[in-house]
């Protein structure tokens, strides 16, 4: 990477990383709060995963109004707005007294959510060239499995010690996490420019170099600006719907983990709240190494598709170890291979949409990707919680997940129009 796009670097994505980590926190920390909030709300196994997963109805409902929106207006304006709603309802998850409730907060929380993911990634992709964007999208999303390492141990020790004894422990912790929002987007608004003629810390040869790098990529002509100049088009683009159901397979994966680790780890053999986020910070750990290295190795080599298949099955073998594991150590072995696989084919993947899709097109197919993807964080927290009732073992869940990632690998290995042809800005 050049040393221009490392400075743009070191000014926009630790106010972007810094968001994610906090989104992704306030997003699953109701893994965390399963055992007492199911006991408090009287939830079931099915009932937990469901609401769990009525988040990504509420994210997929609102995804592409707000990535067009976020087009419109301004990145700026659009994240800040996105992070203050997201916190206030998050930490309104403390108020939910019923299992209806419970299923509404979780809906609410998955609207207010929806464009700041599939907005960052539209956004990134106004300042880094194709070549490039696939370490720069692991820099990003490394802020996922970093938030297993702090958010972990942080949900934990909230669980074990609350402040007060005025609310229930799992009621602080939807409070105390949704707090930082409010900084957050104080930040976001101050510091975020818009695009690169809107940063004073770049001299007017600097905006002009980073505007014709990007003005010099050719998309391929399939999905292409001469095909998909509108969001219409690009709804209509068969490999933007591969591309759909690709990362549909991802998301189960990562949501497997996301809103299930404890309970998987619960199930290995330890117990306390505190020890389980220490032991879940474990897997994240790995998974930051891993997608950081597959990102920047994808970058110099120039391919994706390979990288992003292998990657997928990798996680695969980790959830059939998490399957058939019955002892501490080949358990936190799989997850940790479960977690470091789905992590570095996100990390490849995020580079596809924007290499063929451009202007309008671009943000919705982005948003539409990231849309339909996520009703897999809908549909795998639901589906493993009733497995889990009907077989009394998380086993055929994980085996689940593996397969569908397994499905993905071959869709990946077999499909050479994902691969983007750009320069080499390395």
């Amino acid at each position: 990477m050049s040393p221009l796009y490392r400075r743009v670097s070191l000014r926009i994505l630790p106010i972007l990383f810094s968001c994610y980590l906090v989104n992704y926190i306030d997003r699953v920390n109701v893994s965390f709060a399963k055992h007492d909030l199911s006991a408090a709300l009287k939830l079931t196994d099915t009932a937990y995963g469901l609401g769990a997963g009525l988040f990504f109805i509420g994210y997929f409902a609102f995804q592409v109004p707000s990535n067009l929106m976020l087009n419109r207006i301004g990145a700026r304006r659009a994240i800040a707005l996105i992070i203050l709603l997201w916190g206030m309802i998050s930490a309104l998850g403390a108020c939910v007294h019923t299992e209806n409730q419970f299923y509404l907060q979780r809906l609410l929380l998955g609207a207010s959510e929806a464009g700041f993911f599939p907005g960052v990634i539209l956004y990134l992709t106004t300042w880094y060239p194709s070549a490039i964007r696939a370490r720069v999208f692991a820099l990003f999303l490394t802020a996922i499995p970093v938030a297993g390492l702090i958010g972990g141990p942080l949900s934990g020790f909230i669980l074990q010690h609350p402040p007060s004894e005025g609310l229930q422990n799992w009621q602080w912790l939807f409070i105390l996490e949704g707090i930082p929002c409010l900084l957050l987007a104080l930040w976001v608004f101050r510091s975020l420019p818009d695009r690169p003629s809107d940063a004073p810390w770049l001299s007017d040869d600097e905006q002009q170099t980073l505007t014709t790098d990007l003005q010099s990529e050719n998309p391929m002509p399939a999905v292409g600006a001469e095909t998909a100049n509108s969001a219409l088009k690009a709804f209509l683009q068969p490999l933007v719907w591969k591309l759909c159901l690709l990362y549909f397979c991802t998301m189960m994966g990562l949501y497997a983990l996301s809103f299930w680790i404890p309970a998987i780890i619960k199930g290995l053999g330890w117990s306390g709240d505190l020890q389980v986020g220490l032991i879940s910070a474990i897997p994240w750990a790995i998974a930051v190494i891993f997608m950081l290295w597959l990102g920047g190795r994808s970058d110099r080599q120039g391919e994706r598709r390979l990288h992003a298949s292998a990657a997928a099955v990798l996680s695969a073998i980790g959830f059939a170890c998490c399957g058939f594991a019955h002892n501490g150590l080949l358990g936190i072995v799989g997850i940790s291979l479960a977690a470091a696989g789905v992590m570095g084919m996100m990390a490849v993947q995020w580079s596809m949409p924007g290499a063929l899709l451009r202007g309008t097109a671009a943000a919705a197919g982005i948003a539409l990707v990231n849309s339909c993807g996520n009703l897999g964080g809908f549909v795998s927290p639901s589906l493993i919680g009733k497995l889990n009732e009907a077989t009394k073992s998380p086993a055929s869940g994980l085996y689940l997940t593996g397969g569908f990632l397994l499905f993905a690998a071959v869709i990946l290995y077999l499909s050479p129009a994902l691969e983007p042809r750009s320069k080499n800005y390395a």
